[in-house]
């Protein structure tokens, strides 16, 4: 370890300390505190004119023996004194099995396969997923009967959430085969329940949620479906004869408007991405009979999306009907997917007057962000050099007076008026100039998407679960779900932390973390598993403050 002695003067008096060469700035001024009483965060170390970063790297700051240094700051309320916690330290081991399910960071609860259970058990954690849905659930006050598939997913959940061991969902399942007895299929030899369809457990569970679950709506005297208000999207559709015959002879374009649970992905032999599948179920032929031709015609049905929810459903038609082999094949074909969807090419021209101008600005501030976050990252490579150039930066308001100051004879004149601004200056000027940008973008919302707290406001989706299918047909093969981790809540202010980008993997009651590479490796092209059901959620939008 190589150190510098240095000089820090504080408040008229001066220390003598060693800074270690290898580490960052954040030691150093933890060093500071021991010494001064002033916590690290209220502390401004001055180093060449600007201030020391907590992640500045010491050795690039060209520290000399000998060295004097400017610190300012003021101890905090407890004179910098060390407070013992409010609450008893509980260590890990001394919890309760739920209690320590519901640590920051703990692995969550799996589901036993009871024989050919995985199709629900890979439904239930991704539907898990929608912190609404707990919520609203955890409200229910219907039927208290065990034959009552919304009371035993509320228990359910519950228990899940007390627990990391995997569990059987047996009352669940027994309420669903009651509802539902086409779950209550055996096997052809007897031995055991069938395999089912992930996607029709998927419908059928929102279907019986629809019918049970309602949550407040406002002053409105009845209360709103939670599942029409979180997931339901509207279709507008105008069915239309091919015939020139049905035009000339009066027939009008019909206009529909259909309420669905989920977006279908059409696959054929020119469906490589889930845009192309999604293109395709938006437009539909079919045999009718025409009232003014009085015999069956061709019709064209072309839909439109005319409200988007908050969370929205896509369904890759892999399965259908193999009539020589009697059950529901698959189509192996690879169909990519994005991990965050972009829906406004597929709505009415109404809803994408409204969408828009929010998600052009959403990609505006992202770009402002990620411009900040390159040059921070370049100034943690090299301090010194990132320092310097900012030093020597004016603002343009001074090049322009600089420029104005130029003799014709090519002699410049000197100036004592001009500023410069720090490193910290000028971050702070930009991340200025992002909030303001994140109010204007709340100012750009629709006013009427904006009191639909189920709506989707910008049109953007991010992928938050994956049900996916392994085998050759959806009464075979085996059934797990991918589910996006969410970022750690802080249980003081209630605040969530941002998210590390990895995602569960619930193959039944085994539970595993794995990198986002396994998600986009879940196109297809065979028998192992392929993306089935997607669930995507519409992005975080910014408050009228600007934050989020």
């Amino acid at each position: 370890m190589s150190t510098i002695s240095v000089v820090v003067k504080h408040q008229g008096k001066k220390y003598d300390v060693d800074v270690d060469t290898s580490a960052t700035g954040d030691v150093f001024k933890y060093q500071l505190y021991s010494l001064t009483g002033v916590e690290p965060d209220r502390q401004k170390v001055l180093l060449k004119g600007s201030q020391l970063k907590d992640d500045t790297d010491m050795s690039k700051v060209g520290l000399k023996p000998g060295q004097m240094i400017m610190m300012m700051g003021t101890p905090g309320e407890d004179g910098g004194a060390i407070a013992r916690p409010t609450e008893k330290v509980k260590f890990i081991e001394d919890m309760t099995e739920a209690e320590a399910a519901q640590q920051a960071g703990a692995t969550p609860a799996g589901l036993q396969n009871s024989g050919n259970t995985c199709y629900l058990n890979s439904t239930l954690q991704v539907l898990r997923s929608i912190p609404e849905l707990n919520d609203a659930l955890k409200s229910y006050k219907g039927e208290q009967s065990t034959l009552d598939p919304t009371a035993q997913l509320r228990n359910l959940y519950d228990m899940m959430s007390k627990t990391q061991e995997g569990i059987p969902p047996l009352g669940f399942l027994h309420a669903l085969r009651v509802t539902y007895p086409q779950f209550a299929e055996r096997e052809r030899d007897g031995q055991g329940f069938a395999q089912q369809d992930a996607e029709e457990a998927w419908s059928q569970i929102l279907t019986q949620l629809k019918q049970k679950l309602k949550i407040p709506e406002g002053d409105a005297a009845k209360d709103a479906s939670f599942i029409d208000k979180y997931m339901g999207l509207e279709l507008t559709s105008v069915l239309e004869c091919d015939e020139p015959g049905a035009k000339e002879a009066g027939e009008e374009p019909k206009t529909t408007k259909d309420r669905l649970l989920k977006l279908n992905c059409h696959i054929d032999g020119h469906t490589n991405h889930l845009r192309d599948g999604i293109v395709n179920g938006l437009v539909e032929k079919l045999e009718k009979k025409s009232e003014v031709l009085d015999r069956e015609a061709t019709y064209t049905k072309r839909s439109q999306i005319s409200r988007l929810p908050k969370y929205l459903t896509v369904h890759f038609m892999r399965f259908f009907w193999k009539r020589e082999v009697q059950k529901k094949a698959k189509i192996m074909r690879k169909v990519t997917f994005p991990l965050e969807l972009d829906v406004v090419e597929f709505c009415t021209d109404e809803l994408r007057k409204a969408l828009i101008p929010v998600r052009d600005k959403v990609r505006e501030v992202r770009k402002e962000e990620h411009d900040i976050e390159r040059a921070r990252k370049r100034r943690k490579m090299n301090p010194i050099d990132g320092e310097n150039a900012q030093e020597s930066t004016p603002s343009s308001s001074m090049d322009k007076k600089k420029d104005e100051k130029k003799p014709s004879g090519g002699d410049v004149e000197m100036t004592t008026d001009e500023t410069f601004k720090t490193d910290a200056e000028f971050e702070a000027e930009k991340e200025a100039e992002v909030l303001a940008a994140k109010k204007e973008l709340y100012s750009l919302i629709n006013q009427d998407l904006l009191k639909d707290e189920g709506a989707n406001q910008s049109g953007l989706y991010e992928l938050r679960g994956v049900i996916t299918h392994q085998g050759a047909s959806a009464d075979s093969g085996h059934y797990t779900a991918y589910v996006k981790k969410t970022g750690i809540k802080d249980p003081v202010t209630g605040k969530v932390g941002e998210e590390d980008g990895k995602w569960w993997w619930f193959n039944d009651d085994k539970v595993s973390e794995v990198e986002v590479e396994k998600i986009t490796a879940l196109a297809g092209g065979g028998e192992s598993h392929s993306a089935l059901v997607l669930l995507y959620r519409a992005i975080p939008l910014p408050s009228a403050d600007g934050t989020q």
